[in-house]
């Protein structure tokens, strides 16, 4: 019995030509041929594939317009599925067609049935039988690509790496022979930093799906995968040390591609243990500069919710808002017809699409079609169960969520709080701040308090830390411990280096010359400080004046004798000297507070007070002085004369002394 033949799948340009209805029939056409097929037995499917191989010619056609056009995969979902099956039949026969081991048919396949795994399964079983003619068929790729990605264009090599790319996915051993040897990924790595971005991930992934393919299979290939990354390593480590930070594909791998998760969790045998440490050392190549961004998968929730089922005349739940119109337009129709049943009159609907006047005419005018006019008019709608229907997985009581936070099992959880503990509203709502302040309830004893001040030291003042060694600026030698055997040798220090500050405030800066100077080489010398000790010294000794006086205090040549007295208290100066520290004249006499103002007419000078020219406290056998007690006892009246006494104990009395 002769098999009829296939004809080839057309591509586009003829597709876009045929109509549809005609275009059906072609699929019905080779949908019923594939049947045909796959009920032959062995021997009859091998006579009808011997003189003119139809079949293999329209799979191949077939399967290169699927990886070709992505829309035509949802139109021939039953044809592909037949066309695996005729597949899988050809490649487990005895003899496979050198057509079906090429690597472009192959890719095609492969891009058709990228997420199969029996496809994968299928692969490797080709593969073990017919590797030899796949690789060299792969060999002219593996040419073509290195040729290409080594040359001045290397964006040539795209069209060929997106065509092979399916098949890299999908065989792990057609992976692994394309990265068999380095000159494939010297190339990758050569071509990466000439290439746009959007190629440069088509490298990257090129290399990612060679490396991870040598850990596929029983036998995992750690030779082959040990040798390119310690060859990628040192690459990547000359390329860092000419250019730190230089965007590699070494970097972008590593930063990118969960290659070295992949290696962590694969290579676990004893042999492994050498990729597995190079691979941890590569971590060091990541650049957070060049991490793209990952991909958010927005999962859409399963709730449970779905259609309403239709009933049996195919209109919606009960229960939902479809019914209630219907039972209005029912209840319309039974209005004028008591007689008919809800059932009866929702076959007439339907037979009229809900058209009330039509179905009153037919009913008057008796025309109904023959199937209504024999049905029983009696008839009632069926009693379905109107509850919804809940589609969620049962679920007991018993294992509902339970609620927790930091108030599960105290008093009221457990309901033994005092019940003199619970009110309304606010607690205490009469209470004020005066009744607060006046209850001494809680306050602290007077024992308490007496004992804090007695512990308080008005004396004893806070340590200014100021200037301690963390806000000086610079390094503070504080590696001598503290104690009374290193007390002489810090106070030696302290005056060596208030002397050379004292002499040469230059000797304790910060520039290189300085620290290379004889001074500082004299100053390091005696004190055994280092120059950072030194100069923070200098700093804390400049913006603290009063530690400087201190020092100069402590250390001191004063031995005891003093020959002369200086005077601490104010004095004017003489006249028309502006000299604070000589003299005991002035603008009126004496220089005590509140007198001799020169509010007198007298002179200006000496103690000359008063209109003539004395004073009241002057010598008594002056005449002058005598003249002016003549006067002030005869104007007593006029300047309050007779109140000085009264206010003379009064300013005694503030002052604290006795009357």
């Amino acid at each position: 019995m002769s098999v009829p033949p296939f004809a080839p799948f057309p591509d586009t340009k003829v597709r876009q030509s045929i109509q549809p209805d005609e275009w059906q029939l072609y699929l019905d056409a080779w949908s019923s041929l594939t049947d045909l097929y796959l009920r032959l037995d062995d021997q009859q499917f091998t006579s009808a594939r011997r003189d003119v191989d139809s079949l293999g010619l329209f799979l191949i056609s077939f399967f290169h317009e699927l990886a070709s056009d992505d829309n035509l995969a949802t139109r021939v979902v039953s044809l592909r599925r037949k066309s695996f099956l005729l597949l899988h039949r050809i490649w487990f026969g005895q003899d496979v067609e050198d057509a079906f081991l090429n690597w472009p048919v192959l890719a095609d396949i492969s891009y058709a049935f990228a997420k199969s795994e029996q496809f994968r399964k299928l692969l490797q079983v080709l593969w073990k039988r017919k590797g030899g003619t796949i690789e060299k068929s792969l060999q002219t790729a593996k040419t073509s690509l290195i040729r290409n990605l080594d040359s001045k264009r290397p964006e040539e090599a795209e069209s060929t790496l997106n065509r092979i790319a399916p098949l890299l996915r999908a065989s792990p051993d057609a992976s692994t022979y394309m990265l068999t040897g380095s000159d494939f990924l010297d190339s990758l790595s050569s071509a990466y930093p000439k290439v746009p971005p959007t190629m440069q991930k088509k490298l990257i992934t090129a290399a990612y799906l060679g490396l991870t393919a040598t850990l596929e299979g029983t036998k995992p290939n750690y030779s082959l995968l040990s040798d390119h990354l310690y060859s990628l390593k040192s690459s990547e480590e000359q390329e860092q040390r000419k250019e730190p930070g230089k965007k590699t594909l070494v970097a972008d791998l590593i930063t990118n591609t969960p290659l070295l998760e992949k290696i962590r969790d694969r290579a676990t045998a004893p042999e492994a243990t050498r990729i597995r440490n190079t691979a941890a050392t590569m971590s060091a190549f990541r650049q957070s500069g060049i991490a793209r961004p990952k991909r958010i998968v927005r999962r859409k929730a399963d709730k449970g919710k779905k259609k309403a089922d239709e009933d049996d005349y195919g209109h919606g739940a009960f229960t939902g808002e479809l019914h209630i119109h219907r039972m209005s337009v029912i209840t319309q129709v039974q209005d004028l017809f008591p007689d008919l049943g809800a059932g009866f009159v929702v076959k007439l609907l339907d037979e009229y699409n809900d058209n009330v006047e039509e179905v009153t005419a037919h009913l008057l005018e008796d025309s109904l079609p023959p199937h209504l006019a024999e049905a029983d008019r009696s008839e009632q709608l069926p009693t379905t169960n109107t509850t919804p229907q809940s589609h969620l997985p049962p679920r007991s009581s018993q294992h509902l969520p339970e609620r927790r936070n930091v108030f599960d099992d105290d008093d009221f959880d457990k309901l033994a709080v005092d019940t003199s503990r619970l009110h309304i509203g606010r607690r205490n709502q009469n209470l004020t701040a005066d009744k607060v302040l006046a209850d001494r309830s809680k306050a602290p004893a007077k024992s308490h308090i007496l004992a804090a001040l007695a512990a308080f030291d008005s004396d004893d003042d806070e340590r200014d830390d100021t200037y301690d060694f963390e806000d000086v600026g610079a390094s503070v030698d504080t590696a001598a411990p503290d104690g009374d055997s290193n007390s002489d040798l810090s106070n030696k220090n302290e005056e060596a280096l208030l002397r050379a500050y004292s002499m040469s405030p230059e000797v304790f800066g910060r520039e290189s010359e300085t620290r290379r100077g004889k001074a500082r080489a004299a100053l390091k010398s005696e004190t055994g400080m280092t120059d950072e000790a030194i100069e923070g010294w200098g700093i804390m000794v400049g913006r603290d004046p009063k530690r400087l006086r201190r020092l100069e205090a402590k250390f001191s040549t004063f031995q005891g004798q003093q020959r002369e007295l200086q005077a601490t208290s104010w004095k004017a100066s003489p006249a028309e000297s502006g000299d604070e520290a000589s003299g005991d004249g002035g603008r009126g006499g004496f220089g005590g507070r509140g007198r001799g103002r020169g509010r007198g007419r007298g002179g200006r000078g000496g103690r000359g007070g008063g209109r003539g020219g004395s004073n009241v406290a002057g010598p008594t056998d002056d005449k002058n002085t005598q003249i002016s007690r003549q006067r002030k006892e005869a104007n007593k009246g006029s300047t309050a004369n007779h109140n000085r006494k009264a206010q003379r104990d009064k300013k005694m009395a503030r002052g604290g002394f006795a009357g």
